[in-house]
């Protein structure tokens, strides 16, 4: 008689019916995950280089079959760890433009809480990256496990000299928002609604109209997106100068929180950001304050979590 040992992590059936509840957006999931019919059970499991096609049975069914066969697969690279195909399907249902729906009651925060409830007897949780907003899996030490991103690589540092910018002789001030949006008076009350739920969560916010340091106005926007922690960006009308200025937020490493009256004004490139969307009138930019304090607070809390460690 010869015993196989099993090296590899094999989820609970209890917990993949649950994930399949996830995918599906049904049970006590629904309206925190988005809702998925046939075509967009199919587009799902596509999105992550996966095959499958929903045959018209039922949909919890289906799913669960489907996560079934992905369990059983082996993980290769990591031993005690569920494949990489069901990590795939696990980072991917809290990827932040799935939550960019009609639907105003997904709920992002509400669905990671959820899914590390789920995970906790696996002895796995889903971290999100506070500057992109990418989910990542880890082990219960913490130990980096994701197939989708090499956390190495994130973690480079690159040192540059710009040729259009002189740097700023300030240091980064963590108390200070900068604000990219349009100049257009259409967008002074939602200025002043960001500025009110700066305001309520104790930090300073600035547009760089409300400075005037440098002979070029460009130079006046670096040193504002230098010298912030965090970025709000509002990407309505597909402002040229908005993108511009959040690619250098990118590029210097600041959290970007954009804000969008139509999703569909968000480039491609920076869908997998999400965003806060909101309607341009009284209740809309009241809706956009809450939402900006809610996001800020989470903000400032993770930052002050990494001091303590």
């Amino acid at each position: 008689m010869y015993l196989t040992i099993v090296k590899y992590m094999k989820l609970n059936p209890s917990v993949v019916s649950q994930l399949a509840l996830m995918v599906c957006g049904d049970g006590k999931y629904k309206d925190i995950f988005p809702y998925r019919s046939s075509s967009y059970l199919t587009e799902f499991f596509r999105n992550i280089d996966l095959d499958y096609i929903h045959d018209g049975s039922t949909r919890r069914l289906w799913v669960q079959n489907v996560l079934d066969e992905l369990n059983s697969k082996e993980n290769k690279n990591e031993e005690c760890l569920p494949s990489p195909e069901i990590i795939k399907v696990i980072e991917q249902l809290l990827y932040p433009s799935i939550f960019i729906t009609n639907n105003p009651s997904v709920d992002r925060e509400k669905a990671v809480e959820m899914m590390n409830e789920l995970l906790k007897g696996e002895s796995l949780l889903v971290k999100i990256d506070t500057s992109t907003e990418i989910p990542k899996l880890t082990g219960k030490q913490g130990d980096f496990i994701s197939t989708a991103i090499d956390e190495r690589k994130t973690q480079r540092t690159i040192i540059f000299c710009p040729d259009v910018f002189k740097l700023p002789e300030e240091t980064v001030d963590l108390n200070l928002v900068a604000v990219m949006m349009p100049f257009s008076s259409d967008f002074n009350g939602v200025y002043d609604a960001i500025k009110e739920s700066c305001r309520n969560v104790g930090v300073n916010c600035q547009r760089v109209d409300d400075i005037w340091k440098n002979s070029t106005i460009i130079q006046d926007i670096f040193e504002l997106i230098y010298t912030s922690s965090i970025v709000i960006a509002d990407l309505s009308g597909k402002n040229p100068n908005v993108f511009y200025e959040i690619g250098i937020a990118h590029t210097l490493g600041k959290t970007v929180i954009p804000i969008v009256q139509n999703f569909n004004d968000i480039p491609f490139d920076l869908q997998h950001h999400r965003a806060l969307t909101y309607l341009n009138n009284n209740e809309g930019r009241d809706n956009l304050q809450k939402a900006l304090e809610k996001r800020l607070i989470s903000l400032i809390n993770n930052r002050q979590l990494k001091r303590d460690k």
